[in-house]
């Protein structure tokens, strides 16, 4: 019977470590989330001072038939390049 308590107690001891080893991946992985959504509003700030002509827009999006938020997000990380923009919407959305 002393064998059996024996692996009773292992077995608990195991599942504590196992509940410190999940708790301490959870923080962990707060902590990348944290970082990723930190990184990403730093990304969409710098988006959105990125100076766009309207002109552009409105014939990427009359041109490509595309909806304006996605012409104006891909204007934005091509920093108002017009070109760019339509070369990287044409790879994306081939017509």
């Amino acid at each position: 019977m002393e064998g059996a308590e024996e692996a009773g107690e292992e077995i608990m001891v195991d599942s504590k470590d196992l509940q410190k080893q999940s708790k301490a991946l959870d923080k962990l992985t707060d902590r990348v989330e944290d970082r990723q959504l930190d990184s990403s509003r730093v990304q969409s700030k710098e988006l959105a001072s990125v100076k766009i002509n309207a002109a552009d827009v409105e014939l990427i999006v009359n041109e490509l038939e595309l909806e304006k938020n996605v012409v104006e997000r891909t204007l934005r990380e091509n920093k108002g390049d017009a070109v760019a923009a339509t070369m990287e919407l044409l790879s994306r959305y081939p017509l």
